[in-house]
């Protein structure tokens, strides 16, 4: 009884069962009732059935001639079928509920595939395309570059121009990070005020090898004072996965004002700005500190070994500043010199 009042709840299509006979003397159930409920005769069984296909006859129309082929759809439909109309036999079909289920599982389970995404390769587990972040206790950045396929050469490795973009980059973004970014090209907010922006006055970098197509590197960059009116800079590249060193640079700066061209001294303020932030550290314990010999003034052959004509400033070749940027001069001087000086170090 429990089972047919669920049944009924969950499948309202579904015909109520009919009340159960009485049971005679003998404890046995007729085998038919009449519509008063009183025992039929044995016989009355087939007439009624008889009865009932006589009135499926007349309902069913004829269709095209087909009187034998509609008469017999219509005793197929009016006849009950054999099979007892149980709880069981009356429940969906359960392989295409599965199937549905199947379906949508599948569905989550890839969307979760690709929101929880994870590396195979131990260097693209490292944030590339990171920002960087300000390390030893707030003196010093480290950022993460990933070398692209149009930062290389014809020898599938990295130029010097790459390798300096990366030291700028860094160098900016360790001012920005640290709050110190002004309008300028790397000025600072009181430099800004005063039209002020620096200019590298001397560089030295150190190439162990070239990274390759791929390669992740890691650029860690700090300042230091240099002298009364200037200021130091230091980088070191490693492999980010093998540790290894690539390059160490250092560099020296100066201050230039923006409206009349000419190197400036560090006010106070500035200094005051930037002194928090000094680590003294060098990259390159042993610096070349020779200077370039003066270029001669005249029209000599001499001077014709030293100056190359023809180079004009493209407006690319400007930053910010309006400045010839300093890695476009490394670009110009590696024009005239033959490449095996240039590439001694290339490993891919």
């Amino acid at each position: 009884m429990a089972a047919s009042i669920a049944a009924s709840a969950f499948f309202p299509g579904s015909p109520a069962p009919a009340p159960a006979a009485p049971k005679n003397g003998l404890g046995e159930r007729p085998e038919s009732l009449d519509v008063r409920g009183v025992a039929a005769k044995p016989g009355s069984s087939s007439n009624a059935v008889r009865a009932g296909k006589t009135r499926t006859h007349a309902a069913v129309p004829k269709v095209n001639g087909g009187g034998k082929s509609a008469v017999a759809d219509g005793e197929h439909e009016t006849v009950p079928s054999s099979v007892p109309r149980t709880f069981y036999n009356q429940l969906p079909d359960w392989s295409m509920l599965l199937a549905a289920i199947t379906t949508i599982f599948l569905a989550a389970e890839k969307q979760w595939t690709l929101l929880d995404w994870k590396p195979k390769r131990p260097d693209m587990l490292i944030d590339t395309f990171g920002f960087g972040r300000i390390i030893h206790d707030g003196l010093m950045f480290r950022q993460n570059f990933s070398i692209r396929s149009y930062e290389i050469g014809a020898d599938r490795t990295a130029s010097i121009e790459t390798l300096m973009n990366h030291l700028q980059e860094t160098a900016l973004n360790h001012v920005k990070t640290a709050g110190l970014l002004g309008d300028g090209f790397g000025s600072t907010p009181e430099m800004s005020k005063r039209n002020l922006f620096w200019v590298v006055s001397q560089m030295q970098a150190i190439v162990e090898r070239y990274p390759c197509w791929g390669d992740t590197v890691e650029v860690d960059t700090w300042v230091s004072a240099n002298g009364k009116n200037g200021m130091r800079r230091d980088w070191h590249i490693r492999d980010s996965i093998t540790g290894d060193t690539i390059l160490k640079a250092t560099s020296k700066w100066v201050m230039m004002n923006k409206l009349t061209r000419k190197l400036a001294r560090i006010p106070d303020e500035v200094r005051t700005e930037i002194e928090p932030y000094f680590f003294e550290r060098s990259a390159i314990v042993d610096e070349d500190n020779r200077k370039l010999p003066k270029l001669p003034e005249d029209k000599s052959a001499t001077a014709a070994k030293y100056v190359r004509t023809g180079l004009t400033p493209r407006w690319a070749d400007l930053d910010i500043n309006q400045h010839v940027n300093n890695v476009k001069y490394i670009a110009w001087i590696l024009e005239v010199i033959l490449f095996p000086m240039i590439r001694p170090y290339s490993t891919c």
